[in-house]
C-alpha cells in the first residue's frame, strides 16, 4: 500500500484508503464510589463522554482551542513555545468551581469560556456523546464495569455515526493507569475480534490512550464532561441532596444555558428495536428519569453574545491569541 505523500515515520495517523477519518475523544468525571448523602462532597454521578471531530477539522479545532486558551489565560500569549500552550490545561474542575463562587464576574467569565467552546464544536462539525450514571444512596457500584460498559456503548454510538458516513474512526481515551486501561477497552477488543464477526467494522482498532497534557482533544473532552455534563446531571437528577457541593444551585444555570446546545450536537439514532439511543444517555438509578431533563431549560438563562475569536496572520505567531482560518464546510 502506497503511503500518502507527506506521511512518514513517527506519524500515528491511520490511512483509510480515501475515506474520511474521524477522531473521538473521551474522558470521565466522577467514580463509582458509594454515594453517602450525609457527606457534602460525596459524588452523585459518574459521567464518561466526549466528542467526535472529522479529520479535515482537527487542525482548525486545535487552533480555535489554542486561541480560546489565550483569550482566557492572557499570560499564554507571551510564552515562547507552542508546546507550553498545549501543555497548559484549563481543567473542567476549575471551571466548575467558578460557578460555586459568589463573584459574579468569575461566573460570567466561566460561562463565556464554555459559550466559546461550544461555538468551536459547532463550527468544526463535532458531535457529542456521553453516558451518565446517577447513583443511589448507599449502594455499592462496580466502577470498572460502569466504565467498560460506557466505553462499549460510546464506541457503538461512534460506529453507527461512522457507518452512516462510510467513514473510519479511532477513539482516544484519557489514560488512567495500565490496569484500568486494559479493563476499560478489553470488552471492545474481544467483541471486535470474536469469531462471530466484528460489530464495529468502521473502528479498525480498539480505543487507544493519550495524555491530556499533550492532546488538545482530551482537554476539550474534559471540559465537556467535568464543567458541563457532570454538574448539570448532578443538579438535575440528585438535586434533593441538600448541602452537597456537586448539586450547587449555580449548576442550574450551567444546565439551562449550555446543555440545550449540547443536545443539538448529539448523534441520535433508532436501534433495531425501534428505541432511540446514542448521544447523551442517562442511567438514573435514583429516579429513573430520562436524558430529556438535561435539555429543557427551567428558566431563561442570560446568554452573553458570542463574538468571533481574533484572527491571526500566521499559526506560528504565538504572541497573538489566534485561530486558523476555517476550512470550507463539507457538503451534506
Amino acid at each position: 500500500m502506497a503511503v500518502p505523500q507527506g506521511f512518514g515515520a513517527g506519524h500515528s495517523c491511520l490511512y483509510t484508503g480515501g475515506t474520511v477519518l474521524h477522531l473521538c475523544y473521551l474522558d470521565e468525571s466522577g467514580t463509582g464510589q458509594v454515594l453517602n448523602p450525609g457527606v457534602a462532597d460525596s459524588v452523585p454521578v459518574m459521567v464518561i463522554g466526549g466528542f467526535t471531530v472529522p479529520e479535515a477539522q482537527i487542525k482548525g479545532l486545535a487552533w480555535d482551542f489554542i486561541a480560546l486558551k489565550k483569550r482566557f489565560r492572557p499570560e499564554l500569549r507571551k510564552v515562547p513555545a507552542l508546546s507550553q500552550v498545549v501543555h497548559h490545561e484549563i481543567k473542567g474542575e476549575t471551571i466548575r468551581k467558578s460557578f460555586r463562587r459568589p463573584g459574579r464576574n468569575q461566573r460570567r467569565m466561566a460561562h463565556g469560556f464554555l459559550d466559546h467552546l461550544l461555538t468551536i464544536l459547532e463550527r468544526r462539525d463535532c458531535r457529542v456523546m456521553a453516558r451518565v450514571w446517577v447513583k443511589q444512596d448507599g449502594v455499592v457500584n462496580d466502577d470498572t464495569a460502569m466504565y467498560a460498559a460506557s466505553v462499549t456503548a460510546l464506541c457503538a454510538n461512534f460506529e453507527h455515526y461512522l457507518a452512516e458516513r462510510s467513514s473510519s474512526g479511532i477513539a482516544v481515551l484519557d489514560s488512567r493507569n495500565p490496569s484500568d486501561n486494559v479493563g476499560n477497552v478489553h470488552c471492545v477488543t474481544t467483541r471486535k475480534f470474536a469469531k462471530g464477526g466484528d460489530p464495529m467494522p468502521h473502528l479498525p482498532e480498539s480505543p487507544v490512550f493519550g495524555h491530556s497534557d499533550t492532546h488538545l482533544g482530551l482537554q476539550i473532552a474534559d471540559l465537556l464532561v467535568s464543567a458541563v455534563l457532570a454538574p448539570s446531571a448532578a443538579v438535575t437528577y440528585a438535586g434533593d441532596l441538600t448541602g452537597n457541593v456537586h448539586c450547587h444551585p449555580g449548576f442550574v444555570e450551567v444546565r439551562d444555558r449550555h446543555c440545550p446546545r449540547l443536545g443539538k450536537l448529539q448523534h441520535r439514532y433508532q436501534a433495531p428495536t425501534g428505541k432511540w439511543t446514542g448521544g447523551i444517555v442517562v442511567s438514573d438509578a435514583r429516579g429513573h428519569r430520562s436524558a430529556g431533563k438535561l435539555f429543557a431549560p427551567t428558566v431563561t438563562a442570560e446568554t452573553a453574545p458570542v463574538v468571533g475569536l481574533p484572527g491571526q496572520g500566521s499559526p506560528l505567531d504565538l504572541a497573538t491569541a489566534a485561530t486558523a482560518p476555517a476550512p470550507a464546510s463539507p457538503a451534506m
